[in-house]
C-alpha cells in the first residue's frame, strides 16, 4: 500500500513546504510566468501546521519495516508454493503472493517519494508545477489501497468455493488461472486508480500540503470518483465478511460433523485462519477511512468556506484515518508469518493432517479420484 505516510504527512515547525509555503509559492509562480496545476486548488493555503510532525527517521523505518515483512512474506510463499502439490493450496497461495507483492510494490513506489520529500523538503509547487508527481503519488495511493481489498475479496470467493465446490475448485483452479485472477484485480485496480487523469475527480494536495489524494470537494466529478472510492473498498470488506463467514461456519460442521476423521482439513484450516485475519486487518484499517470520505462527499459542506477548500476538522481527520490505513501493508504478511501451520500446532497441538477430502465422495470416477487424491497430497 502506502509507505511511511505517518511521515509523509507532516511538517516540521517553520518549514516552507506545508500549506502555507504552498500558497507562497503558487504567488511566486504566477510572478515568475509559471501557472500552477490543478492539484494545487485543494491546498488551504493561509497558516502553516507544525503540529503534524514526523522524524524523517521514522518515515526511513516504518518503510524498510514494511519492505522487510514483506519480503520475508514473499520467501515464504515462494518456498511453500514450490513444495505444496495441493492445487486447492498452491491457487490459495498465489492469491497470497499477489497479497504481499502488491504491498511490496506498494511501499517501494511511494517509499520512493516519501523518503527525498522528508530528508531534502522540497518545495510541491517548484518541483512540480505541472502536477505529474502529485498525480504519480495520487495514482499510486489509490491503487495500491485499493487492490489489496480486491484480493481479499477474490480469495474470500476462491475459498468459498473451495470449500463448497471441492471438486470443480480443484479441477479448474489451476496456478495460471489463479494468476490470470490476480492479474484481472491489478487491472481493476490500475482503471479505478486512472480515473482521476481521464478526468473524473482530481489527485491534489491535502493537509499539511505534502502529499496527494483523492479531493473531498463537493463538485460532480469529485464526488463521483470519492463514492466510487469508498463504496467499492467498502463492498469488498462486506463481501469478504459474508463469504468468510459461511466458508467458516461450514468448515466447522464438516470439522465436528460425523465425517471429521475421513476429511483432511488442516489445510483449509489453516487457509481460513490466514484469511480470516487479513480480513480483520483490512476492516480495521481502511473502514474509517472509506467512511469518512463516504460522509464527507455526501454531507452538505460547511458554511464560510472558500471554493475549492474543505474544512480544517475533515483535513485532520482525513490525516489520523489514513495513518491508520498505512499499517496494512505491514500487517498483512505477517498475518501469514504467525498463522502458518507450524505455528498453529504449537498452539493447537491437535492440528494434524487427516485423511484425503477424496473419501468424501466414494462414487467418483476412479481415475480423477486418483488424480485429486494425488493433488491433494502434502509435501
Amino acid at each position: 500500500m502506502w509507505a511511511g505516510t505517518d511521515a509523509l504527512l507532516a511538517t516540521e515547525p517553520g518549514n516552507a513546504s506545508g500549506p502555507a509555503a504552498t500558497a507562497a509559492t503558487a504567488t511566486a509562480a504566477s510572478h515568475q510566468g509559471r501557472p500552477l496545476g490543478s492539484c494545487f486548488r485543494g491546498a488551504n493555503g493561509t497558516e502553516s501546521h507544525g503540529g503534524e510532525i514526523a522524524s524523517p527517521w521514522f518515515s526511513t523505518a516504518f518503510g524498510l519495516l514494511g519492505l522487510g515483512s514483506n519480503l520475508v512474506a514473499f520467501c515464504a510463499l515462494v518456498g511453500s508454493s514450490r513444495r505444496m502439490h495441493s492445487r486447492s493450496r498452491s491457487s490459495f497461495l498465489v492469491f497470497l503472493c499477489g497479497l504481499v507483492a502488491t504491498d511490496f510494490m506498494g511501499l517501494l513506489v511511494t517509499f520512493s517519494v516519501v523518503v527525498p520529500y522528508h530528508f531534502l523538503r522540497f518545495d510541491w509547487g517548484r518541483v512540480d508545477p505541472g502536477c505529474h508527481l502529485c498525480g504519480f503519488l495520487g495514482f499510486a495511493m489509490v491503487f495500491f489501497g485499493h487492490c489489496p481489498l480486491l484480493l481479499s475479496a477474490t480469495m474470500a470467493a476462491e475459498r468459498f468455493l473451495g470449500i463448497y465446490r471441492p471438486f470443480a475448485h480443484s479441477v479448474r483452479m489451476s496456478k495460471r488461472r489463479a494468476w490470470s485472477l490476480v492479474s484481472a484485480v491489478w487491472a481493476v485496480g490500475f482503471a479505478l486508480a486512472a480515473l482521476p487523469l481521464l478526468g473524473l475527480g482530481e489527485y491534489t494536495l491535502q493537509y499539511p500540503g505534502s502529499w496527494c489524494f483523492l479531493t473531498l470537494l463537493h463538485d460532480p466529478r469529485n464526488v463521483a470518483f470519492s463514492l466510487l472510492f469508498a463504496l467499492l473498498g467498502m463492498f469488498c470488506v462486506g463481501i469478504s465478511f459474508l463469504l468468510n463467514t459461511v466458508s467458516m461456519v461450514a468448515l466447522c460442521r464438516l470439522y465436528h460433523g460425523a465425517e471429521s476423521a475421513q476429511r483432511r482439513r488442516d489445510s483449509e484450516v489453516e487457509m481460513m485462519v490466514q484469511l480470516v485475519g487479513i480480513m480483520v486487518v483490512a476492516s480495521v484499517c481502511w473502514l474509517p477511512l472509506l467512511i469518512l470520505i463516504a460522509q464527507t462527499v455526501l454531507q452538505d459542506p460547511p458554511n464560510g468556506l472558500a471554493p475549492g477548500q474543505i474544512s480544517r476538522e475533515t483535513e485532520k481527520n482525513l490525516l489520523i484515518w489514513l495513518r491508520v490505513a498505512t499499517w496494512n501493508q505491514i500487517l498483512d504478511p505477517w498475518v501469514y508469518i504467525l498463522f502458518r501451520r507450524a505455528v498453529l500446532r504449537r498452539i493447537y497441538p491437535s492440528f494434524k493432517p487427516r485423511a484425503s477430502i477424496i473419501s468424501l465422495y466414494p462414487v467418483i470416477n476412479p481415475s480423477l479420484r486418483r488424480k485429486l487424491t494425488q493433488q491433494s497430497v502434502l509435501p
